[in-house]
């Protein structure tokens, strides 16, 4: 059985390497292995009986009672067997537990968000702070991501 767990030093790694594959198809963008180290705390992990990380996601808060969730990733052998859904609540209910009011995501997989309870919104409701990152984005400032957000 695979859990989702918090990230641990160990997991910065492997947390790199599944971000660095999965921007390849532009699933999400890059994060330089400084930047995974530097927010390791933001991230949940999926890993498998063998130890093995399948998968991360990871909870940024972004702004007074606002948070992101970002770089949410399954490797693709693991895929459908709902890592991902499971890594998006445990952010979901940290930001609870954390006193969040609202998250939201920058994703090209609505599908997958609105499952998970996202609506989508406009991005220019979202403070000027949480654009700051869009900046170092390849894709600015023609961005293809859909802004989605969750009231809790």
């Amino acid at each position: 059985m695979t859990i989702i767990r918090k990230a641990r030093m160990e997991d910065a790694e492997a947390i790199h390497s599944i971000i660095k594959d999965s921007t390849k198809n532009a699933m999400v963008l890059p994060r330089s292995r400084a930047s995974v180290y530097n927010h390791l705390r933001d991230f949940f992990v999926a890993e498998t009986d063998d130890g093995r990380v399948v998968g991360c996601c990871a909870l940024a808060i972004s702004w007074d009672c606002l948070a992101e969730v970002r770089s949410m990733v399954v490797i693709p052998d693991e895929r459908g067997s709902n890592l991902g859904g499971r890594m998006v609540e445990a952010c979901i209910q940290e930001a609870r537990d954390l006193g969040v009011c609202e998250v939201f995501v920058l994703t090209n997989i609505e599908a997958f968000f609105a499952k998970q309870g996202f609506v989508v919104t406009d991005k220019n409701i979202l403070p000027q702070k949480v654009w700051a990152d869009c900046i170092n984005c390849p894709l600015f400032p023609d961005c293809d991501e859909i802004p989605m957000i969750m009231k809790l």
